[in-house]
């Protein structure tokens, strides 16, 4: 196999993370737009931006097999490739708990949390974009902070939705449902956050 050029990683990296951002903005207009008699659509919508994603990272581990030379430890590679793949699935875990939980109406406090995923995925693909340059990009720390920062909200947000659902709702079948949806939320959250903590260590290994 010929040597890849490092834009090879840096722009398969950069797609996975337009994928994590098509795919948190498909799941906020879903839910914003909530049509429970379109909700296989939507599914089938979001599974088309999760083969994206899916098929970025086997070409970057295809590649890993017989690279010789890599811009960055190839161990990184394989991990930084894989936790942005996990961004999208755990986007797409959030509608598939919408569709098998059978939820019929969308939470206030859910559309709060979709906001801030959109929000994470952003910054995160801004810092992805950087990373090529990361020995001279100031800005690449400032959007480490800002996923944190999402991340954070998103904490606060979920703790808050769950007390909500606990308190107020009624229907057993509904709490159930809904807790499954607020955790899949959060999880998508905290995967740009792992994101981000796996970009510090790579800028720290090679600084």
């Amino acid at each position: 196999m010929a040597k890849k050029n490092d834009s090879f990683y840096w722009d398969n990296f950069s797609v996975c993370a337009k994928a994590a951002c098509d795919a948190a903005r498909l799941l906020d207009e879903i839910m914003r737009n909530f049509d429970p008699s379109k909700i296989e659509e939507a599914v089938n919508a979001m599974h088309e931006i999760e083969q994206t994603a899916d098929e970025k990272n086997h070409e970057i581990s295809d590649a890993l097999v017989s690279a010789f030379i890599t811009p960055i430890e190839r161990e990184d590679i394989a991990m930084l490739s894989d936790c942005l793949d996990a961004v999208v699935d755990h986007i797409e875990g959030v509608l598939h708990r919408i569709y098998f939980t059978n939820v019929q109406e969308m939470r206030p406090s859910a559309l709060k949390m979709s906001t801030k995923i959109v929000d994470a995925c952003d910054s995160m693909a801004e810092l992805i974009r950087r990373l090529p340059q990361f020995k001279q990009s100031k800005g690449l720390h400032e959007a480490i902070i800002a996923i944190n920062t999402v991340e954070g909200d998103c904490d606060t947000l979920f703790i808050e939705s769950m007390r909500e659902l606990h308190t107020t709702e009624t229907d057993p079948m509904a709490v159930i449902a809904w807790r499954d949806v607020y955790t899949f939320l959060e999880i998508c959250a905290d995967s740009c956050e792992t994101v981000a903590e796996m970009v510090e260590n790579i800028v720290m290994k090679n600084s």
